[in-house]
């Protein structure tokens, strides 16, 4: 087993085909998309995939070691990170096929008019894993 993040961006991935912000979807849309990423979440609770899941606010504080003391923080500038990390979940799984695989399915998480998103996700080996594609 090995662990990989399926990682949400805002931005910085190619558009999705259903690219219609959230903050401009219908409630029962926002609903619905949330219920289907509990949904898979709870299926890969079942089948001992799932690690974690975590969905980010897009503010944040910027901290740095300044020596002895309180560190300093600022409200900005952000790493690029604040407007490009939307969330993510940990998977557990066989190989680097099984977190693609799964990337696919959390990919078609409804949006806007209830369509599926499309949306990219990036797949990201933790420390010590390997996931090379050769299509």
């Amino acid at each position: 087993m090995a662990k990989y993040l399926l990682l949400k961006h805002y931005r910085g991935a190619p558009a999705p085909v259903n690219d219609v912000p959230m903050d401009q979807w219908e409630p029962e849309e926002v609903t619905a998309h949330v219920r289907y990423m509990r949904d898979f979440a709870a299926r890969l609770q079942d089948t001992g995939e799932f690690v974690d899941e975590q969905a980010l606010t897009p503010g944040g504080t910027f901290v740095r070691y300044d020596g002895e003391g309180r560190p300093p923080v600022t409200d900005g500038p952000f790493a690029e990170t604040k407007d490009l990390i939307a969330g993510w979940i940990v998977v557990d799984v066989d190989s680097c096929d099984r977190a693609i695989e799964l990337a696919g399915e959390l990919s078609a998480a409804p949006g806007a008019g209830g369509k599926p998103i499309h949306e990219w996700l990036e797949v990201r080996p933790f420390y010590g894993g390997d996931c090379v594609v050769t299509d």
